[in-house]
């Protein structure tokens, strides 16, 4: 195999070993980035110097027996976390030349644990959208078909992975942002618990809602990557500080007398009967190694994908009310005074997909609105918690499809809003309610397109969770190999 064919867990332990060298394994990540990014456009920005540089340290520490288990792995992040000295852009005009003067929690901690980083990575614009289609810097493809939506707003992230383009990606989920495309590019990929990764120097979407996760080959180069970033930051007043769990020691396989629930309202007409199919194939898989599947109820899940659009518009609108050609970030030219500068740079700064979401935001939360919209939504969401926390005293894991259909084609559903916001009605209901999540490949669909299933938990068993979707791993010989995409 080439080196960019192999789990970061696999690498790592090579590193260790010394079969390779990071250099050796950063040069070939390199090589296919260079080959392929102008199909399939990962990337937003390549650092091609500095990964070496990186590397090489690697592996002057990896001689010396300094090293830990991300040691040399070239990594990639979602480019809306904070890089010190390397553009962050969310994908934006708005931010299409800034350069942060520091780095995001996740960065530091990584770059103390002497990681490659191989660049930033293509997203929907502010990580809004469902297919990496809103991203200023031109749609992600998906490297099943290219001709396909690679899904959002992790869509660079997940198409990385699948692409051999990087060992392990960081992305971040706000209503299914890591999980919906880890579906549809037959990766794997993990929300955690909210507030289990630090938020500090993620660029805000919706604040509530928003948490980093990592993509790879393996659900093992998930739990690697989590053991380094699960920590607590005195920087996120959300930041869970229960100390540090150990996930991937948490990687048994062993799931008999586990109880997993099948929340009807996850099988709806709105699913294609090929995702349904697949996902029913997983829990017959899941009864055979001794698991006990049910089928079983969350009647509030029909409202999640209207109380969350509200909320985080609502939020949205908030979080991107900084963003007025004054402080930083872009400056539309020739206004004749500050009301025109402000009005100009907004609508030029800003994609199509924002400027609807920080209206419908600013609608929500406006007078005379904002009790019939927004508080209702919250009410809402807190009635969806009560149903999960209710499901959870019977259940110890749900099972749902992560995504209503695979991946479809470029252009297909850019036009009609209300559609590519149904893309998110399998994932959303987790955001709402705080909880751990984890997409999976379990079946190919029509054109050999890739099928995920979601495994829910309960609020901060992030490791039981891991361990669920091992054993599926484990037990059905998955192998997620980099798919050939012609340069």
């Amino acid at each position: 195999m080439e080196l960019f064919e192999y789990t970061a867990a696999e690498l790592s332990k090579m590193l260790k070993s010394k079969d390779v060298s990071s250099l050796e394994v950063t040069k070939a990540y390199l090589d296919r980035i260079n080959n392929i990014n102008h199909s399939v456009n990962a990337y937003i920005t390549v650092l091609d110097d500095r990964a070496i540089k990186q590397a090489k340290k690697a592996d002057e520490l990896i001689a010396k027996g300094e090293y830990d288990t991300l040691c040399g792995l070239p990594i990639a992040i979602k480019d809306n976390m904070s890089t010190k000295g390397v553009k962050t852009t969310c994908a934006s005009r708005m931010l299409s030349d800034y350069v942060p003067p520091y780095d995001a929690n996740v960065v530091s901690i990584l770059n103390q644990k002497n990681v490659v980083t191989l660049g930033k990575l293509n997203m929907d614009e502010f990580a809004m959208g469902s297919s990496n289609e809103n991203s200023y810097f031109g749609a992600a493809h998906n490297p099943h078909n290219l001709d396909c939506v690679t899904g959002g707003s992790s869509g660079g992230s997940a198409a990385a992975i699948a692409a051999g383009m990087a060992a392990i990606t960081l992305g971040s989920d706000t209503g299914g942002s890591i999980r919906q495309p880890a579906s549809l590019c037959g990766v794997v990929g993990m929300k955690p618990t909210y507030g289990r990764v630090s938020r500090y120097g993620l660029i805000a979407f919706a604040s509530s809602l928003d948490q980093i996760g990592p993509l790879g080959r393996s659900v093992v180069d998930c739990a690697m990557m989590l053991d380094a970033i699960a920590v607590g930051d005195s920087k996120d007043s959300t930041s869970i500080r229960t100390g540090k769990a150990e996930y991937a020691k948490a990687l048994t396989g062993d799931v008999k007398g586990k109880k997993i629930g099948m929340p009807k309202e996850y099988f709806t007409d709105g699913i294609d009967q090929e995702v349904k199919d697949a996902i029913m194939a997983a829990a017959k898989q899941y009864e055979d190694m001794g698991a006990i599947v049910e089928e079983c109820s969350l009647p509030l899940a029909e409202y999640a994908l209207e109380a969350y659009y509200l909320v985080s518009s609502a939020e949205a609108s908030s979080n991107l009310a900084r963003y007025d050609g004054v402080r930083y970030g872009f400056r539309a030219e020739g206004a004749k005074n500050h009301e025109e500068m402000f009005i100009k740079s907004r609508s030029q700064g800003f994609g199509k997909e924002v400027k609807r979401r920080i209206m419908l935001g600013a609608y929500v939360l406006s007078a005379g609105y904002y009790d019939a919209y927004y508080k209702k939504a919250q009410q809402v969401r807190t009635l969806i918690m009560q149903d999960f926390d209710e499901l959870f005293e019977e259940y110890d894991f749900l099972l749902t499809p992560a995504s209503p259909t695979t991946a479809w084609k470029i252009g297909a559903n850019i036009d009609d809003p209300l559609k590519m916001y149904s893309a998110d009605i399998c994932t959303v209901p987790v955001n709402i309610a705080g909880l751990p999540s984890i997409v999976l490949p379990c079946a190919k669909g029509e054109g050999n397109m890739p099928i995920g299933m979601q495994l829910i938990g309960k609020t901060l068993s992030d490791a039981q969770l891991l361990n669920v979707a091992y054993a599926y791993e484990k037990a059905t010989d998955m192998e997620i190999r980099p798919v050939k995409v012609e340069g």
